[in-house]
């Protein structure tokens, strides 16, 4: 149960809550839909940045949370291990460590995103792949701490974006 009361609508926690507000709740949804429909970003990038904030953000939700085509792209329930780990691993493309670290710099400490920083980002992500990335994190980690906050638990079926 979340930390609010809400209608149980048969939604899920992760719904109900936000149904207090319906049309920020709409809003919350058409910008989920927003990202993960029209990112550029490989499905292997998208996870590395979205697995890294769902750690930091314990999001009950996000933990849960699985990428539709998944296992065709590589992302099988090892990837998600990989990501946590990706500073010491060979099993990420030097593009997943970047999404990871951007990531967690995003989320933990976005002032420490300095030249260098970018410059490294530039060096294996175009700039719009770039506004691409930041967008995806700002989601991540806005819609993410919500759901953490609120403490909505995760659903009996797994979510598939």
């Amino acid at each position: 149960m979340a930390r609010i009361e809400a209608p149980d609508t048969g939604m899920g926690d992760h719904i109900d809550w936000s149904l207090h507000r319906p049309k920020m709740a709409v809003g919350m949804g058409a910008l989920a839909d927003a990202v993960y429909g029209n990112t550029k970003l490989s499905l292997r990038e998208r996870e590395a940045a979205r697995w890294t904030i769902a750690i930091i953000n314990d999001c009950a939700v996000c933990r849960e949370t699985r990428a539709k085509d998944a296992e065709e792209h590589g992302v099988v329930e090892g990837y998600y291990a990989l990501v946590e780990n990706w500073r010491d691993t060979d099993g990420l493309s030097p593009r997943e460590q970047l999404a990871a670290e951007f990531a967690q710099r995003f989320a933990l400490d976005h002032l420490a995103m300095d030249d260098a920083f970018f410059a490294r980002l530039r060096a294996g992500y175009r700039d719009d792949e770039i506004a691409d990335l930041t967008m995806c994190c700002a989601t991540f980690l806005g819609l993410g701490r919500a759901l953490a906050v609120m403490g909505v638990r995760a659903p009996d079926e797994r979510v598939i974006v």
